[in-house]
């Protein structure tokens, strides 16, 4: 069976000709070591870009029509240039449509395109797929545009994108890790400020283990905008005392339980996770950068306890699946990874160890659970490139 990348461009030619001029530009999902539902409180992150990835096949036409196509769904759209605005298209096509457009708000005269999509990014499981079709967008466009955006400009529109015409309100790390990957690293992204430094990942002898509850979630779902607006609540009564104060970023335990714990018990454990997590992460790359896999593990396991008691968005087959790998020696680390209330855990695992966990762990699941349990095995790659 021919590569995915091949699949796209032959598609891209049975369907608008093979005369049309088109590129193919790669965008990768993303895994997230350590630091979840910190980006959005402007705190720090600690994500990699993986070899799961969007393949967007995009060339111009002669006049300015948009005709898409979702090879893996089988779906057609189209649209003109002209109503492309948000609110106007749903599901898939508002992430590229919402990318194209984020160009002209920038000056630059687009035309009608064709474009065909392929991912083996899976949906749903927490590996950022909608950033990184927005990335892909953004990328090829920039390129067929010649408009020469540097890639921290181009991530901030596929950011933009998914606020404006997916209504989802994310912070910046997935963007970020998908447009600026490289490979056997893992990013240390100040989600403020944006300064970030490659910190190096590669643990002998282990692999990254994605396990997949298959329990789809949305992110866009309310729990994750009511967590920032209880976060936003912590900053703002904390604010009333220290005015220095801009977000969780800038508060300590102490601060938390002096201006926050005597006004909302909930409010004090939402903000006191992103506060910990900050911390932790913290320790996670001291711990890499002195080859403590074991110690890494211990701050993984902490963070999935605290982030399921406290910030309350795990679900019962992410604390399962958490739960039943503690025990295994050769799991260094496992944690709930991405939004919440579903997707993936991400486990740190000897490599010869994977087969065997993996025959083991699906069909407790199944019986616990009454769901298949879905396996990635994910290296760490490079970013956004072209093909």
């Amino acid at each position: 069976m021919a590569a995915i990348h091949q699949q796209v461009k032959e598609t891209y030619h049975q369907l608008f000709g093979s005369d049309t001029d088109s590129i193919l530009s790669v965008s990768p999902g993303r895994v997230n070591i350590i630091g979840e539902h910190t980006d959005y409180n402007g705190g720090f992150v600690l994500p990699a870009s993986i070899n799961k990835a969007v393949y967007l096949a995009i060339g111009w036409r002669n006049d300015d029509e948009v005709h898409l196509y979702a090879k893996d769904l089988d779906e057609k759209f189209s649209t003109t240039i002209s109503v492309i605005q948000p609110g106007a298209h749903k599901e898939w096509p508002a992430y590229i449509v919402g990318s194209a457009a984020q160009f002209m708000k920038k000056g630059f005269a687009l035309k009608g395109f064709n474009a065909v999509l392929s991912s083996d990014v899976p949906i749903g499981a927490g590996l950022s797929s909608s950033a990184a079709v927005e990335c892909a967008v953004v990328f090829a466009i920039n390129e067929l545009l010649n408009a020469k955006l540097d890639r921290i400009e181009m991530l901030k529109m596929a950011q933009k994108a998914e606020h404006e015409y997916a209504g989802v309100m994310c912070g910046i790390m997935d963007q970020f890790a998908s447009m600026m990957g490289k490979k056997n690293n893992v990013l240390k992204l100040d989600c403020r400020s944006l300064e970030f430094e490659y910190v190096p990942f590669e643990p002998a002898g282990y692999k990254i283990l994605l396990l997949n509850t298959n329990v789809k979630h949305s992110l866009a779902s309310s729990e994750y905008n009511t967590r920032r607006m209880e976060c936003e609540q912590a900053v703002q009564w904390v604010k009333e005392q220290e005015p220095q104060v801009n977000s969780l970023r800038d508060i300590d335990m102490a601060m938390l339980q002096k201006y926050v714990l005597p006004k909302s018990e909930l409010i004090f454990r939402r903000s006191s996770f992103v506060v910990n997590e900050n911390e932790r992460l913290h320790s996670v790359c001291r711990h890499l950068q002195s080859g403590n896999i074991a110690a890494m593990g211990k701050q993984m396991y902490a963070a999935h306890a605290d982030i399921s008691a406290n910030y309350e968005v795990s679900c019962k087959e992410l604390d399962w699946l958490v739960n039943y790998v503690k025990p295994h020696t050769s799991v260094a680390g496992a944690r709930m990874m991405g939004g919440g209330f579903g997707g993936c855990t991400i486990n740190i695992v000897k490599e010869e160890a994977i087969d065997a966990l993996v025959q083991n762990i699906q069909p407790a699941y199944r019986e616990a659970m009454n769901l298949d349990l879905s396996y990635y095995i994910a290296s760490i790659d490079d970013g956004t490139h072209l093909m």
